[in-house]
């Protein structure tokens, strides 16, 4: 396994639903929620790329797109071991959607993700990777959850955790978006390279 990725996710709904059937991207939108998020900063358009190529942009880049009814920003700015303590202008760019966050990095085994409700409330945060053990868990955990918490992923047994964050990661992402890098898409799931995301330089 080897995805890297790091995003941020505002839906007005179930978020796999919206991404089905290659939505029309809204450039302007995109342009003004990235300029949101970097009110200082100069930014240079980079073009189109896709999901599959850009989910982990690097510090001064950040690949985007606004659909109906959700937008998505990658950035490393939400890539923190704990997600609650990534920005509150981040949390708060899109009032009155469902806010996620979701990280991932292959080198180190971490993966981290986040809800916050329509209200700005947390719902649930975990974080964990075998060298830092859990990180943060906060929140009920969500269905998927479950048959990893009962050990019917377990690793080998001098594995430090019950089981392996990016198997776990890659279900995650199905469970929240509807699609994955690595892991088993339903039939019903959307292919990253099918995510069209606008890339802009960070000035």
């Amino acid at each position: 396994m080897g995805a890297k990725c790091w995003m941020v996710v505002y839906a007005d709904g179930p978020v796999p639903p919206l991404l089905r059937g290659e939505p029309e991207l809204d450039e302007e939108a995109t342009a003004d929620l990235v300029a949101r998020l970097h009110p200082r900063a100069a930014l240079t358009e980079l073009g189109y790329g896709d999901l599959l190529e850009n989910p982990n942009p690097p510090d001064r880049e950040a690949w985007a797109a606004v659909y109906p009814g959700v937008a998505i920003v990658c950035t490393s700015r939400v890539a923190k071991d704990r997600p609650t303590d990534i920005d509150p202008a981040i949390l708060g760019a899109m009032p009155g959607r469902t806010t996620y966050v979701a990280a991932m990095h292959s080198v180190v085994d971490w993966f981290a993700y986040a809800i916050w409700d329509a209200d700005g409330e947390l719902v649930r945060s975990l974080s964990l990777s075998p060298d830092d053990g859990i990180i943060e868990d906060v929140g009920e955990r969500r269905a998927f959850e479950a048959p990893y918490w009962a050990g019917e992923h377990a690793e080998e047994d001098d594995y430090p955790l019950p089981f392996h964050p990016l198997d776990f990661g890659e279900d995650a992402l199905v469970d929240l978006f509807g699609f994955c890098f690595e892991g088993d898409l339903p039939p019903d799931g959307t292919d990253v390279e099918d995510v069209t995301l606008l890339g802009f330089r960070v000035g």
